[in-house]
């Protein structure tokens, strides 16, 4: 993160901040911060380690200086939630348009206006996820993690290709662990319960959480590198892969089926059922645990799966679960919406 923070310094926020808190200010709050002696020659160290690029002019012109807490945190705030939205609505827009079923729009459960709303709760969740990440890149950008830059720094060559199968490992078992604790009954009506309102989900419904839900489903992946080394431009990319996955696995796509992955049909398992398959990536920490449910051969069938037969089968296990893990279902169904038209 402190790459890219260099780069958006130089790019966006010099400029930003110096025309919001200029360093000769003479408003009132400008004694509350001490004068930004910062030399240009000693800006961008970390994102020169690997391209050059020169501070802006703007570099020392804010009472902010770059290394200044307060700057620090608003800015890997901005840079953590705009950067979300980003990547949320283009990779959530692209397997929507180009790979989810549409015809599960037309399922008993789904809901009535429900894109609209898993839009609503992931836009209105992801600022406050985003501020309380703060913390965890402030970490890693004043070099309290044992993030590094170049394989040669690695603990032993191999570790380079060890970095992601641990890393895959690590945050499955913390996320498995996590998510399977909102499901206890005094958590998840708290805190679970709303990105279980989508039983049939679409990809917006991967980030349509609770937002502190959201974090703590999020927190494996900023402890591993206080824990473990991890390449910069890995823990990067691993990332993007995280957030292009976490929408996979709601894309309705039942294109594996595999014993080892925890792919879109066991998390569709997870929302159809409730108490199966909490993994993230893998199936294994289910199978250990007891949770782990194998999805139904129908599912991989896209005629058979949305036969009157397969969906009446569904609906009556649903029903039966929403009233034991929730009592009383809430939920608008579309279906109800259209039966009270024909009335």
């Amino acid at each position: 993160m402190d790459v890219i923070l260099d780069v958006l310094d130089t790019l966006v926020f010099d400029r930003l901040y110096a025309a919001v808190l200029p360093r000769h200010s003479a408003t009132k709050i400008a004694h509350y911060f001490p004068s930004n002696g910062t030399e240009l020659a000693t800006l961008n160290e970390s994102v020169n380690r690997y391209f050059a690029l020169s501070p802006s002019k703007w570099a020392t012109q804010s009472i902010l200086p770059r290394d200044h807490l307060l700057r620090q945190s608003l800015s890997l705030f901005l840079i953590t939630w705009l950067f979300g939205i980003i990547l949320y609505f283009l990779s959530a827009t692209l397997s929507f348009h180009f790979i989810y079923d549409k015809r599960a729009m037309k399922h008993p459960k789904f809901l009535r206006n429900q894109i609209s709303m898993e839009i609503a709760q992931a836009v209105n969740a992801m600022p406050v996820m985003a501020a309380l990440t703060v913390p965890f890149f402030l970490a890693e950008v004043r070099g309290y993690t044992k993030l590094y830059d170049f394989s040669s720094q690695a603990p032993f060559p191999l570790y380079t290709y060890l970095q992601y199968p641990i890393f895959i490992a690590f945050t499955d078992f913390g996320i498995y662990w996590i998510h399977r604790g909102e499901h206890h009954p005094k958590v998840y009506k708290h805190l679970h319960k709303p990105h279980h309102k989508w039983i049939i989900s679409t990809p917006f419904a991967s980030y349509a959480f609770h937002p502190v839900d959201g974090w703590a489903q999020s927190l494996s992946y900023h402890v591993f590198p206080i824990l473990f080394p991890l390449q910069k431009v890995a823990y990067l990319g691993l990332f993007v892969f995280v957030t292009i996955w976490t929408v996979m696995i709601h894309d309705g796509e039942y294109a594996l089926d595999s014993p080892v992955v925890n792919g879109s049909a066991c998390h569709t398992i997870h929302h159809y059922y409730f108490n199966y398959n909490y993994g993230q990536f893998l199936t294994i920490w289910d199978r250990i645990g007891g949770s782990y449910r194998k999805p139904n051969r129908e599912l991989f069938d896209r005629e058979v799966r949305m036969t009157q037969n397969e969906i009446k089968k569904q609906v009556e296990e649903m029903e039966k679960l929403v009233k034991e893990v929730e009592g009383v279902d809430d939920r608008c169904y579309e279906t109800q919406t259209e039966m009270k038209k024909t009335l």
